[in-house]
């Protein structure tokens, strides 16, 4: 009851402050669905996400009007489908993105992931085939979303994945050419892929995670935001202090409305991710929390260091608010979702480089950003081979959602619509690192990585 009247505060407190409740996300395992016939394995995995996900949307949606707080996605995220598809003789996992596709609007969600491969130290024969799979699944599906893993700080890096990658993008970007290439904005590369994200595009149910979860993404740059407003003289210790409280506050909500829901769906809590996701709507933005940190523009120097502090009180003040915190929880740079973002893209005050700078203390990575249509694919995987070195040498997860935009250039807006938002078509660095792409094999692990 104390916590109820805790949140209820805070709801009070935060009402025109754009706090919502991005994401609950039921993460549900497959693998009870491999079958050696890929017809049969497909009908299994309809039957037992419509089965199990049937109230999702419902129960969301009557915690919404019992506490006032919005949550904006009903998602499911399900067990790497290359592990399920793999026993079957199937040469073509296309098929199985459209089952999913069918299940998530059978049962009304926004988006399912897990159509998804984890190679950090290799490929097995399911993992290329559901590789090359990726893009026409995401050209000719609505809700599916697409990821692969391709290093880990244990493992080291997957080169030929990374050359294998950068070739299904560009593939991805030509066959959603005429929606400014928006297949790719439903795949994320991975380094150290966490088990347990609600976020899409890059959520998918670990193999170590239980039969069936409900986890929970919240969000609130708007709140942190609004409450750095009211201190403007506060010292570095002192705006720590207001994000660590105000994420604690945010993080109490999410926490009641994902117990809640688990528990009228039967189902076990899962974690809670407490990450600022923004939006493209004015006020939701965490460009706008570093810029009212001090600086004129996000991207000018000293941004990386007020990211990383942004970040950091962002966990700290999560983690004392629920025993279950888990996934990403910090802060997300997606620049197309991010109003503030945009404009620092546009006014010149963000570049690419400056961008995989941040990259290094954000939580995930190069998010939703938009390149010219004509990037080579070997370009494009020098930027993987660049960010999933920064995840595995740091030992923190990296992610990389890039979008080629056929037929536009450096001037140019890819118009996505929704949370995806508009991105700036932003330059990349013109030089070519083909030989150093096609080198192949595995860059291997650091040395941080002999640790037991």
């Amino acid at each position: 009851m104390a916590m109820f009247k805790d949140v209820l505060e805070t709801v009070r407190m935060i009402e025109k402050e754009r706090l919502d409740i991005r994401t609950i996300t039921m993460g549900i395992s497959l693998l009870d669905c491999i079958d050696s016939s890929g017809l049969k394995s497909r009908q299994k995995i309809y039957e037992k996400i419509t089965r199990l996900a049937e109230n999702l949307v419902k129960e969301g949606e009557r915690i919404e009007n019992e506490l006032g707080i919005p949550i904006v996605n009903k998602r499911i995220s399900v067990t790497p489908i290359s592990l399920i598809a793999g026993s079957s003789d199937d040469k073509n996992y296309v098929e199985y993105a459209k089952i999913l596709d069918a299940a998530a609007a059978t049962v009304g969600i926004n988006f399912i992931g897990g159509f998804s491969a984890l190679v950090p130290k290799g490929f097995t024969k399911g993992d290329r085939i559901l590789i090359d799979s990726i893009p026409e699944a995401l050209a000719t599906t609505n809700c599916v979303c697409s990821s692969v893993n391709l290093g880990s700080s244990k493992a080291g890096i997957n080169m030929d994945a990374v050359k294998r990658l950068g070739e299904v993008i560009k593939e991805t970007a030509y066959l959603t050419r005429e929606a400014d290439s928006i297949g790719c904005a439903k795949f994320v590369a991975f380094a150290n892929a966490v088990e347990d994200n609600p976020f899409m595009a890059g959520a998918f149910h670990g193999v170590g995670e239980a039969e069936s979860v409900l986890n929970v993404g919240v969000s609130g740059p708007g709140v942190v935001k609004r409450a750095l407003e009211k201190a403007q003289n506060a010292s570095f210790g002192e705006m720590a202090e207001i994000i660590k409280k105000t994420a604690f506050k945010i993080t109490r909500a999410g926490h009641l409305v994902g117990t809640t829901v688990a528990e009228r769906l039967n189902v076990p809590f899962g974690i809670l991710d407490l990450s600022l996701a923004p939006t493209p709507e004015i006020g939701d933005s965490v460009a706008r929390i570093l810029e009212e940190m001090g600086l004129e523009h996000c991207g000018t120097h000293g941004t990386t260091a007020a990211l990383a502090m942004l970040n950091d009180a962002v966990k700290k003040g999560g983690i004392m608010a629920s025993t279950s915190v888990g996934g990403f929880s910090g802060a997300f740079i997606p620049v197309s979702e991010d109003e503030g973002m945009i404009e620092a893209v546009e006014c010149g005050a963000l570049t690419f480089d400056k961008l995989e700078a941040m990259t290094s203390v954000c939580s995930v990575g190069i998010d939703m950003v938009a390149i010219p249509g004509d990037t080579p694919a070997s370009t494009i995987s020098g930027i993987l081979a660049d960010e999933a070195a920064i995840g595995v040498i740091n030992n923190k997860t990296t992610g990389v959602r890039i979008i080629p935009v056929y037929g536009k250039d450096v001037g140019d807006t890819a118009e996505f619509g929704g949370l995806l938002g508009r991105a700036p078509i932003m330059p990349v660095n013109k030089n070519d690192c083909s030989v150093f792409v096609n080198r192949g094999g595995q860059i291997p692990a650091p040395i941080h990585s002999f640790k037991n």
